[in-house]
């Protein structure tokens, strides 16, 4: 299967049906960045430290896998060059939908987040990456391409998902029980056996992958990245995982410097 191909559509379905990160940020939103009272989210709840970020303003940013009118329009409106790069078409048109309503200078490209040709070398000064690469195959490739596409001293802010939520069986989950099922690293395509897809997963559902923390975290460090900071964050309320652990990890990484 084209996995690529098959999200991209499953994707544009999510904008159809508002999912809930397909909804564009508010005008408010944007007027509130423009006087430098801004705020972005990488995982679900909890937002991305300031001090990770540091001033956009006047610097390259890339937001990577990060459609919908969210992240991008708001850096954007705090004075960074926004590029969102996204898979699906429909999500980039809600970025595409902010500028133009806000007057916003701000770029989209489509592509896959594992391959970022349409990019030279060093052409970024930050990278924000929402928690998607669960939609993707495999995610080292993206580490690789976040490093190439990064100045030296640039910074990658990565939210993932903790593959534990993966694990458990679905009818077990239903009734609010934890059981373990399926072992990591988890996929959609692999993990269950077809009856179970057919079963669990609608026909445009996005095909997910949980990555093992080896591959999210050290992957990172395999690419060339030094890691600064990392914080937990619980999924949605309501979530059955909610009471037990947290369901997502946010990083902060750095691309050292040149030896001089």
């Amino acid at each position: 299967m084209d996995v690529v191909a098959f999200n991209r559509m499953a994707w544009d379905k999510e904008v159809e049906q508002k999912n809930v990160w397909t909804i564009p940020v508010s005008r408010r939103d944007v007027a509130r960045a423009r006087e430098g009272r801004w705020s972005i989210v990488v995982t679900t709840n909890k937002k991305v430290p300031r001090e990770w970020l540091g001033d956009v303003a006047g610097r390259d940013v890339l937001c990577l896998a990060s459609g919908g009118g969210q992240q991008g329009p708001l850096l954007a409106a705090a004075g960074a060059r926004v590029t969102v790069f996204d898979n699906s078409g429909r999500q980039l048109a809600q970025d595409q939908m902010v500028a133009e309503r806000e007057g916003l200078a701000l770029a989209t490209v489509q592509g896959d987040m594992a391959d970022l040709s349409a990019f030279a070398d060093a052409g970024f000064d930050l990278i924000v990456h929402p928690c998607s690469n669960c939609f993707a195959e495999a995610v080292e490739p993206v580490w690789h391409e976040c490093h190439r596409v990064l100045r030296p001293g640039g910074v990658l802010v990565a939210g993932f998902a903790n593959p534990l939520i993966f694990c458990f069986d679905r009818d077990k989950e239903l009734e609010g029980i934890l059981e373990v099922r399926y072992p990591v690293p988890y996929s959609d395509l692999t993990s269950l056996s077809a009856k179970e897809r057919a079963r669990y997963l609608e026909p445009d559902e996005p095909l997910c992958f949980g990555h093992s923390l080896e591959d999210q975290i050290g992957g990172q460090l395999r690419a060339g990245f030094v890691l600064t900071d990392l914080y937990e964050d619980r999924h949605l309320e309501g979530d059955v995982t909610v009471p037990f652990f947290s369901a997502f990890l946010a990083t902060r990484a750095v691309k050292p410097e040149l030896a001089s």
